[in-house]
C-alpha cells in the first residue's frame, strides 16, 4: 500500500497535479510537512502518542487524525477537489474529512476484512467487528470505491452488498524503469548469492502472506533439489507480526531448513529488482490479495510466479503464461508447480518471457489516467 501511494503520488505530481499525503506522526523529530517532489508533499498529523501503535489503538485516534487533516487544510488554505483514502482506518477518517471539507471521497481498501476471514489460517483470530462495520460504512459514504481488479469488484458486491455503480476498477502499476528483465548471473553476483535453485517470497511478515506455506514448499522440494534455498524479504507487520516471524523461524529450524531459509528486511526497489532477476521462482501463497503488486513487479523482471488462485492474483498472474496459479494452500501443490519450473528449462524460459510481456500491461501512467477519469466522475457531496 505504501508503494502504491508513493508511486501514484509521484506520477500525479509529474502531471502537474498537487498531491498531499497525510499520515500520522510517529516520531517527534518528524517535521509537520515534507516536500518529497515538486507538487508532492507528505504531512505528518499529530494524533495520539508520537510512536508506532497497534492497529487496535489506532482506531481510537481516527477522529483526532481526521480533524487534524481538516485543521491543516484550513490553516494552509487548501481546497481539495477529491480526498482518496486507503485501508479501512483511513477510510473512516476520509468520511469525516469529506463531511468537514464538503469534498468528494474516493477509497481503496487494499485488503478486506470479510475476505481475510474467509481464507484465514486455521487458529488465526478473525478480524474485528469494528473493521467489518467500518468497511461497510465507508462503502456507503464514498463517492467511488476503487477496486484493483474485477475480482475485488465482485467481492465487494457479494460480501458487502456494494452497489456496482459506486465501484470503479483501476489496477496498480509497475515502475518499468526499475523492474525489467536482466542477467540472472549479474544479479546474483551483485547480491553475492551462490548458485543453485533459489525461491523468493516478498511481503509483510504476517499470517495473511503465507510465508509458512513457502517454507513448507522448500521442505517438499529439497529431496530433489538439496541445494535449494528460500529468500524471505519483508519485516513484521500488524499486531501479530513479531509472533509470526518467531513462528516462521521456528518452523524453518524444525524442518531442518535453518540455513536454507534466509530472512531479510525490506529492500529498496533497486535491490528488490536484483532479487527478482536473481531468483528462479517467486512464491505468492497469500490467503487474500486485492491485486498482488509484488507478483506484477517480479513478472516485469521476467521472474515466473507460483501464486494462490485468490482475489486479484487470478488477474495479476496469467496461468501457464507468466506463472502457475494454485488452488488452496497445500505446500505439496506449490512444490509440484515449483518443481515443474525448476526441472524444465524450456518451460522456465517460456514463463519468464510471458511474465515480462504480461507485466507490460501494468503502468503507473495508466493507473493515473484511469484514476483521473474516476475523480472527474465523482459526484461529490
Amino acid at each position: 500500500m505504501n508503494v502504491y501511494i508513493d508511486r501514484l503520488a509521484r506520477t500525479m505530481a509529474g502531471r502537474g497535479i498537487e498531491v498531499d499525503v497525510f499520515t500520522r506522526r510517529i516520531d517527534p523529530a518528524q517535521p509537520e510537512d515534507v516536500v518529497v517532489a515538486p507538487g508532492y508533499r507528505v504531512v505528518h498529523v499529530a494524533a495520539g502518542p508520537e510512536e508506532s501503535l497497534p492497529t487496535a489503538e489506532l482506531a481510537e485516534l481516527v477522529q483526532e487524525f481526521a480533524l487534524g487533516v481538516v485543521k491543516w487544510a484550513g490553516a494552509n488554505r487548501v481546497d481539495y477537489d477529491v480526498v482518496h483514502s486507503h485501508y479501512w482506518l483511513s477510510g473512516w477518517a476520509g468520511v469525516i474529512v469529506k463531511q468537514q471539507l464538503d469534498t468528494a471521497l474516493a477509497h481503496s481498501f487494499h485488503t478486506l476484512g470479510r475476505l481475510k476471514d474467509a481464507n484465514r489460517r486455521p487458529g488465526q483470530a478473525p478480524e474485528s467487528l469494528l473493521r467489518i462495520a467500518t468497511e461497510q460504512e465507508v462503502i456507503g459514504f464514498a463517492d467511488c470505491v476503487v477496486t484493483s481488479t474485477r475480482f475485488e469488484f465482485d467481492d465487494l458486491v457479494e460480501h458487502y452488498g456494494a452497489k456496482p455503480e459506486s465501484l470503479c476498477i483501476s489496477p496498480p502499476g509497475v515502475d518499468h524503469g526499475v523492474f525489467h528483465p536482466g542477467s540472472k548471473t549479474e544479479a546474483r553476483e551483485a547480491l553475492e548469492i551462490e548458485f543453485g535453485p533459489l525461491l523468493l517470497i516478498v511481503g509483510r511478515i504476517q499470517p495473511l502472506k503465507g510465508v509458512d506455506v513457502a517454507i513448507e514448499t522448500l521442505a517438499e522440494i529439497r529431496p530433489e533439489f538439496p541445494t535449494a534455498r528460500l529468500v524471505v524479504i519483508g519485516g513484521p507487520s500488524g499486531d501479530d507480526g513479531e509472533a509470526e516471524l518467531a513462528h516462521l523461524k521456528a518452523l524453518a529450524r524444525n524442518r531442518g531448513l535453518a540455513d536454507a531459509v534466509i530472512f531479510r528486511p525490506p529492500e529498496t526497489h533497486e535491490r528488490l529488482a536484483h532479487f527478482y532477476r536473481a531468483c528462479d521462482v517467486l512464491l505468492v501463497p497469500s490467503r487474500s490479495e486485492s491485486f498482488g503488486l509484488v507478483a506484477a513487479e517480479a513478472q516485469a523482471c521476467g521472474l515466473p510466479v507460483v501464486a494462490a488462485r485468490v482475489g486479484g492474483l487470478s488477474y495479476t498472474v496469467s496461468n501457464d503464461r507468466s506463472g502457475v496459479l494454485v488452488d488452496g494452500w497445500d505446500a505439496r501443490d506449490y512444490a509440484a508447480a515449483t518443481t515443474g519450473i525448476l526441472e524444465d528449462p524450456p518451460l522456465a524460459a517460456r514463463l519468464s518471457e510471458g511474465a515480462a510481456k504480461h507485466a507490460d500491461a501494468f503502468s503507473w501512467e495508466g493507473t493515473a489516467d484511469r484514476l483521473l477519469e474516476l475523480y472527474a466522475g465523482t459526484p461529490g457531496p
